[in-house]
């Protein structure tokens, strides 16, 4: 058995080699499709179907949920762990549609560093600005892959131009594109001064041919045409004239941000794109905590629960809790500390993730995500470690802003309509409300987007085998109501028209037409207590 300096050699050894990043974009910007080609090249898939398929075509690796798969987009977050020499990755693709940005939010606390794809055509979106706040907030490596490159789009330098100013941060490529359009043809590496020229394959299926040489290739200026060379070696000119620098140490604070083009269908600057993760993206961080900074090669495991999912495979019909191991080595069947439990548990069915799919694992180190079986033993932000109780910075909850009566329209599966609402929430997917009169027994649910509703809807029936349908509510926000309860009764005689309900744990809630509304009676009465519902 090695002795614990070799233990610990080890442990940092392998804790070096993790690079664990999210993927956040726009819909529609082409990230699920990233993802799956970086898949493609790392060799963890041998084929690559197209995101919003034929009939005939397979489905996106990372999209497992029936309702992602049939509409192509995602809708919730998914782990996905491969080897690229001799790296391991744990790659977390999330969802794109603002309805889901909470998901996306609990995502990026449990990662080192952000992949933002952006569409050559449209730049920086709403979406993805409001993304990489987060990232800023939390001061998040982030790399930029520009997309759909072989497809009509903005001139280079003004995409890179809008970074700076839309997101306040340095763009600095590193590599430029040759050709653009139905012209794209490959990508100049400005570090390594190499053209690299790409074939497609058919539907994108195949890892790219490559040919390499030099910026004064006669056969590059051949292939490209002439006017097309000489905008690539006046735009290389330029910025090698300009003396623009890349500093590691601002990129890893989030000042700087490394910029990489490539047209992720056809696989065109896939490979360069991988290759620069492993080169710029960092090993695990320290996380903080109840006892301060926990480094990711601290002998003692730790660790917390950042996503809850039920039903990722029918056939095993459980829940399943994604932990972020932050330090040490994680042991099949070790015995941890439950912090919001206040026990001891036993880790004993824990899984490697890859989307839906699930093998046992052994162990894990800092930087990992491993899945957790849960028998309701979990909930998101619970922190778990090995030796002395500690808790980890809280995952905030986003504020509801959509509201609905969901109605059980199969009576006779009452048991399975509870069991999925239950389930649901413990995701996080919605929160659920109950009247305080008896005669009103359907819930009501508070949901961030009103896409959620439907997502509800169908995975009642597709999972739980119950119909059920959501009825909007027109009001717009919520609060927690405390204080003087017998103002509050005053004021709902006194006409107020929103809806008084109950969270799980009985705290009285309020719902509101409008802010405006909840401001009028926070004036009106001061006695009563307002706290923010979220």
């Amino acid at each position: 058995m090695p002795s614990p300096p070799a233990l610990a050699e080890e442990l940092h050894r392998e804790v070096l080699r993790r690079r664990t990043f999210a993927i956040i974009s726009h819909p529609d910007a082409g990230k699920t499709t990233l993802t799956e080609k970086l898949l493609l090249y790392a060799g963890a898939i041998g084929l690559a179907g197209a995101v919003k398929a034929r009939k005939n075509q397979r489905r996106a690796t990372s999209d497992w949920m029936e309702m992602e798969q049939s509409r192509g987009i995602s809708i919730t977050s998914t782990v996905l762990q491969f080897e690229y020499q001799g790296y391991r990755f744990n790659l977390l693709d999330t969802p794109g549609h603002q309805d889901f940005s909470e998901d996306t939010y609990r995502t990026l606390m449990a990662v080192d560093s952000a992949v933002m794809v952006l569409d050559s055509a449209k730049g920086v979106e709403p979406q993805t600005k409001k993304l990489f706040e987060v990232c800023r907030m939390r001061r998040i490596p982030t790399l930029i892959f520009i997309n759909k490159m072989d497809q009509s789009g903005r001139r280079p330098l003004d995409l890179l131009d809008e970074i700076e100013k839309v997101l306040g941060m340095s763009a600095v490529p590193k590599n430029w594109p040759i050709g653009e359009g139905a012209e794209f043809k490959g990508v100049y590496d400005l570090n390594r001064r190499q053209v690299l020229r790409f074939e497609k394959t058919v539907h994108g299926q195949y890892r790219a041919p490559i040919s390499v040489s030099g910026l004064h290739d006669a056969a590059l200026a051949e292939e490209v045409g002439d006017e097309a060379y000489r905008l690539l070696c006046d735009e290389v000119a330029l910025l090698e004239g300009a003396g623009v620098s890349f500093h590691h140490e601002k990129f890893l604070n989030g000042e700087v941000a490394p910029v990489f083009f490539g047209s992720a269908i056809n696989n065109f600057g896939v490979e360069p794109f991988l290759t620069g993760l492993i080169e710029l993206a960092p090993p695990p961080r320290a996380y903080r905590s109840s006892q301060g900074l926990i480094a990711p090669d601290r002998d003692a495991f730790s660790g917390f629960v950042f996503k809850i999912q039920a039903n990722m495979d029918r056939r095993h019909r459980d829940r399943m809790a994604f932990l972020r191991v932050c330090s040490g080595r994680f042991e099949k069947d070790m015995m941890v500390h439950h912090a919001r439990l206040g026990r001891m548990i036993r880790m004993t069915r824990p899984h490697r993730l890859f989307g839906r799919e699930r093998e046992t694992v052994e162990e894990a180190v800092a930087g990992d995500v491993v899945g957790l079986t849960n028998p309701g033993l979990f909930s998101i932000g619970d922190s778990l470690c090995s030796d002395a109780p500690i808790e980890f910075d809280p995952i905030p909850r986003f504020r509801p802003e959509c509201f609905g009566i969901l109605m059980n329209e199969s009576p006779a599966k009452q048991k399975q309509f509870q069991k999925g609402l239950q389930q649901l929430e413990e995701e996080g997917v919605m929160q659920v409300l109950q009247s305080p009169h008896a005669s009103h027994l359907e819930p009501v649910l508070a949901v961030v987007g009103n896409l959620q509703f439907d997502v509800v809807e169908a995975r009642l029936l597709f999972e739980y085998d119950v119909k059920a349908s959501v009825k909007r509510l027109s009001f717009e926000c919520a609060c927690f109501v405390g204080g003087d309860q017998e103002a509050f009764a005053r004021m709902i005689r006194n006409g107020w028209e929103g809806m008084r309900l109950l969270d799980r744990s009985g705290q009285t809630v309020a719902l509101f037409a409008t802010e405006r509304e909840l401001e009028f009676y926070k004036k009106r009465y001061e006695e009563i207590e307002f706290k923010p519902f979220s």
